[in-house]
């Protein structure tokens, strides 16, 4: 920590351990010395919570920032936290004027985007098991590898368990196969007949120990891609009762094929916090579907934007990417972009920069989308 004057004069320097005692001794040492507002590199943590609590302003700043503010006092690139407190101290003294300060969510606004944000990591885990589990079949029971829709479903994890090899799954034959599909079940509009035919043309996978030891891994990694499954299920249970209970669910609901998950990863990254947001501009620059403007001399050039929250720029853009399907005026502006010779990336960016304009004016006034109200799609409608 490091607290400034009013000319710049340093004060006080301290170090904080990050315990609760240590915290409540930052905060009355701050309090001491009159301060009112703390600048920060993060937005969360038990560091800002304790400010906050301390009713302490918090103003984030970021790397990014912080490493623009550093040449202000030498160009040798020098770094170590203790500069860089004296830093965002003098940066917050001379500029903090420039720069909100932190209003935190409600409470059920945080609870969610740790909900769908652990519903994400966990859907990356499953899609990096499925992958080994994928490598592991190829080189052992090929016959397995597109016997079903897809590699990590149920019916799938199911056969994998009870034939985790080529030498077990070589004693079914087609009335054996059709009595295990009725005892599991099975849905699917493959015929027994048809499976059975995939499994035989399949190359030969592996037999003796090197197939019982590819076998032990295929019967593990099934065993971990059932548990993250049953994990994510229980977050999706999770996540819709609190989306239904969330004073903002409905407006982000009623979004084209939003859905439950969509939806409530929309609302976790945009939050509740009006004031964050005052216009929709400054919602697209934050979320990185506007893009940068740079100007020097008669050179002009409109680039990628790389500084942004890049959780919220991932939630737009799956969102806007998939409204194609269920909106006319989203299909239209898309497919105009990529007549323009966008490719498929830039032109869902296109979109969501025009999805933030509705989703802001409905997050603002706090009202559900309305299609009837939609000026773009009646225009493209008439």
């Amino acid at each position: 920590m490091c607290v400034l004057g009013d000319d710049g004069a340093v004060l006080d320097r301290f170090d904080v351990e990050h315990r609760s005692r240590s915290l409540r001794q930052m905060c009355d040492r701050l309090h001491r010395w009159g301060v009112r507002r703390v600048a920060i590199e993060r937005p969360d943590g038990p560091v800002v919570r304790a400010l906050l609590e301390a009713d302490l302003e918090v103003v984030v700043i970021s790397p990014r920032q912080v490493r623009a503010f550093r040449l202000r006092h030498g160009t040798a690139g020098n770094k170590d936290d203790r500069f860089d407190a004296y830093v965002l101290a003098d940066a917050l003294r001379t500029d903090g004027h420039r720069i909100a300060s932190l209003t935190a969510d409600r409470d059920e606004t945080r609870a969610l985007r740790a909900l769908v944000r652990a519903r994400k990591d966990l859907i990356g885990h499953r899609i990096a098991l499925a992958n080994q589990l994928l490598a592991n079949l190829q080189q052992a029971f090929p016959g397995a590898v597109g016997l079903f829709a897809q590699l990590d479903t149920q019916i799938s994890l199911t056969f994998l368990g009870r034939f985790p090899t080529a030498e077990k799954a070589s004693w079914l034959s087609e009335r054996r196969l059709g009595a295990w599909l009725r005892s599991v079940g099975y849905s699917g509009r493959q015929t027994p007949a048809e499976l059975m035919k995939h499994l035989s043309e399949a190359a030969v996978g592996l037999t003796g120990e090197a197939g019982r030891g590819c076998g032990i891994v295929t019967t593990q990694l099934v065993g971990s891609l059932r548990e993250v499954r049953a994990r994510i299920e229980e977050l999706d249970r999770r996540i819709a009762e609190a989306l239904a209970l969330h004073p903002d669910g409905e407006i982000f609901r009623s979004l084209p094929r939003a859905g439950v998950n969509r939806a409530a990863l929309l609302l976790a990254e945009i939050g509740d916090c009006r004031s964050r947001y005052p216009d929709e501009s400054s919602l697209a620059a934050a979320a990185g579907v506007a893009p940068s403007m740079r100007a020097s001399g008669k050179r002009r050039s409109v680039s990628f934007r790389r500084g942004c929250d890049k959780q919220l720029r991932a939630a737009l853009t799956d969102f806007a990417q998939d409204s194609v399907l269920a909106s006319p005026w989203a299909r239209d502006i898309y497919d105009r972009a990529r007549a323009r010779g966008c490719r498929h990336p830039h032109a869902v960016r296109v979109l969501a920069r025009a999805w933030v304009r509705v989703i802001w004016r409905c997050w603002t006034d706090g009202v559900p989308y309305d299609p009837a109200l939609h000026g773009g799609l009646n225009r493209l409608a008439a």
